[in-house]
């Protein structure tokens, strides 16, 4: 490779993997077009520059350039098949990187994002893992419904024995916490009916949701709206959808104590796999809340049922929530540190398959 110009990298335009090219002062010489898109910079800008300005001051990023020291140190090539970089733009990517000397005095390095191989074995974790719950949520459900009839009625017969309408008020008690638990067994079991599928706008979804959370939290919860009002419609069922989005809103909003920010951002995402499927298009909402984020001991099992970080809390919500989701061919992701922590929910849009009309004769 030559020194004096670019000319020499221009078969590296062609590469969908990320190459860049540095001299041995670690200096910018070379980013071909997949460098620019995975690291977020303008190669024109960056010339010359650097290399440590493409990335943050993150304690990660310091095994780069360790394997440059290496490189440069024994003249030949080193590999890493799992480096996480954070850019200037304090995007997280989890990479693998070959570098290696060339002549000319000067590093090649080539990049393999494993963000979406990473992305489809935590999905199918996750889906692996919701299958499991459903079973024990409905299990659990059953062995608790069972004999919440048989203290209800016991209680009941108690209170028309008793003389003193004051020691009623123990019974009355029995029988209205028996009532609250057999309303919060039949909510475990509703999930796992099939939804009935319309044509219906996010939008009014996200609107409902956002006047339940108003209603419930009127004093401390602000709710920020970021909507792409060009969305397709999507299939699914609205009630479901209402309350898949209303429970991660409201561990938001639980998570910040009631007193905070929500924003609800909606947008496009084009060319989705979700659970080995390939859709053109899917609809993506970010439920983002400033709040103290997820606590790194509870993050590889927030969606566990009877899990949760919060004193008094069922650990309900948001397994429910990735049920109702999982149904409609979706998936609910997040990704949380102090101060901010991002629900993603992905939904698919599909079309409903026509029911053939049997009812006239051919």
């Amino acid at each position: 490779m030559s020194n004096s110009s670019s000319q020499p990298y221009v078969g590296l335009d062609l590469l969908s993997t990320a190459v860049i090219v540095l001299d041995r002062s670690f200096v910018l010489k070379y980013a071909n077009p997949a460098a620019e898109t995975m690291f977020a910079f303008s190669q024109k800008n960056a010339l010359g520059q650097p290399c440590a300005r493409l990335f943050s001051a993150h304690a990660d990023n310091a095994a780069l350039f360790a394997m440059l020291n290496q490189v440069i140190k024994h003249d030949a090539g080193f590999s890493e098949n799992e480096l996480t970089l954070e850019t200037a733009a304090a995007t997280v990517l989890h990479t693998a990187c070959t570098a290696a000397p060339v002549e000319g005095q000067r590093l090649t390095l080539e990049f393999h994002q494993q963000d979406q191989q990473m992305k489809i074995v935590r999905e199918e974790k996750i889906l692996e893992h919701q299958q499991l719950n459903r079973e024990l949520i409905r299990n659990l459900a059953h062995e608790i419904k069972n004999p919440l009839g048989g203290i209800r009625g016991s209680a009941q017969l108690l209170e028309r024995e008793l003389p003193q309408n004051e020691l009623k008020e123990y019974t009355q008690v029995i029988v209205q916490e028996a009532d609250r638990l057999q309303a919060l067994m039949d909510r475990l079991l509703t999930p796992h009916r099939l939804p009935t599928l319309v044509s219906l706008n996010i939008h009014e979804v996200l609107e409902r949701v956002r006047s339940l959370m108003l209603a419930e939290f009127p004093d401390g919860i602000s709710v920020v709206r970021d909507y792409d009002t060009s969305l397709p419609e999507l299939i699914g069922e609205k009630e479901q959808l209402i309350q898949a989005l209303l429970n991660v809103a409201r561990n938001a909003a639980q998570s910040m104590k009631g007193r905070g920010e929500i924003r609800v951002v909606t947008r496009i995402a084009r060319q989705v796999t979700l659970a080995r499927v390939r859709y053109r298009y899917a609809i993506m909402i970010d439920i983002i809340d400033n709040g103290p984020g997820v606590a790194r001991s509870l993050q590889d099992k927030i969606f566990y049922p009877l899990v949760s970080g919060r004193d008094g809390g069922t650990g309900l919500g948001l397994s429910i929530a990735q049920d109702l989701v999982n149904q409609h061919q979706g998936i609910i992701e997040f990704d949380s540190v102090a101060g901010q922590t991002r629900f993603t929910v992905l939904l698919p849009v599909r079309e409903i398959v026509p029911t053939p009309d049997t009812s006239q004769p051919s």
